[in-house]
């Protein structure tokens, strides 16, 4: 037959009794700080000192920007091409639209680095970005 015995030698199957937690909540908590500001004096070294930081941020800051602008552009084309073809209005809606779109590029690349404020904030900018 089989044998009794488990794993741990109780003849229990599983997991069995667990020993009791050594590490008290005051030891993680301290660990846990430690931890927090050791990741907090990282993270500024590495951001503060490099140039190739601030670069990478610009580029990333022009690549939204510009995608911002080149969406509202051709989502305003692709409304007045469907206006045009739907209505038979050729070439209006298109010209229209691609206006429209336009303004609305410039208005969402305005909200989007700060310089023109959100719908419904009553006309409060917000601080541009750096």
């Amino acid at each position: 037959m089989a044998d009794k015995t488990g794993p741990d030698g109780t003849g229990e199957t599983g997991r069995g009794r667990q020993p009791e937690a050594t590490i008290r909540d005051d030891e993680l908590e301290r660990r846990r700080r430690d931890l927090e500001a050791s990741l907090a004096t990282r993270r500024t070294d590495r951001l503060e000192g490099k140039d190739e930081a601030k670069a990478a941020t610009g580029y990333g800051q022009a690549l939204k920007l510009s995608s911002e602008f080149i969406a509202g552009v051709v989502v305003g084309v692709g409304l007045g091409w469907i206006i045009d073809r739907l209505a038979g209005t050729a070439p209006w809606g298109l010209i229209v639209g691609l206006l429209l779109g336009f303004g609305a590029g410039i208005l969402n690349v305005l909200r989007s680095a700060g310089l023109a404020s959100e719908f419904g904030q009553g006309g409060k900018p917000r601080e541009p970005k750096k």
